[in-house]
């Protein structure tokens, strides 16, 4: 099961800050790598590397280089979920993917008052969020399994 990668940053003492498309977020420590294998052990050495993680190309995990990446599903299952302000809350591509919508079904929804602007949804910049909340209460159980079990 896939839990995507939206954002990851490195924090101090090799952690890391990782985003999921779900709207959890989830702190990760690298630190136990480092003995287990040893690409990891670079980091010691080099902890400008550490600082040039990037979320891999689909969401599928992150990357250093070609020689230290982790998966999605590493990250998610050993990671301590943490609460921040964001919580709850996606894009309308990740909704729309996981309800198996359309994003027009969206924009209609708060244009008709389905979804109240400002409460369940909300537009930054160009970019619609809606909370996982509204989501459920609208259409019900996600069609994806990995946020199903995420939000039971």
């Amino acid at each position: 099961m896939f839990h995507k990668v939206k954002a990851v940053n490195a924090l101090p003492e090799f952690r890391l800050s990782v985003q999921f498309a779900e709207g959890v977020t989830k702190i990760y420590d690298v630190k136990p790598l480092f003995s287990k294998w040893a690409p990891f052990k670079a980091f010691e050495k080099a902890p400008e590397l550490f600082s040039s993680v990037e979320v891999d190309v689909g969401g599928y995990g992150i990357v250093w280089n070609d020689d230290l990446d982790l998966s999605c599903d590493e990250l998610f299952a050993n990671g301590e979920l943490v609460k921040t302000p964001f919580d709850g809350l996606m894009a309308f591509t990740d909704a729309t993917e996981l309800w198996g919508l359309n994003e027009s079904t969206l924009r209609k929804a708060i244009t008709y008052g389905k979804l109240v602007n400002g409460v369940d949804a909300c537009k930054y910049g160009k970019q619609w969020v809606i909370s996982t909340e509204a989501m459920r209460r609208e259409y019900g159980q996600p069609q994806k399994d990995s946020l199903k079990k995420t939000l039971l």
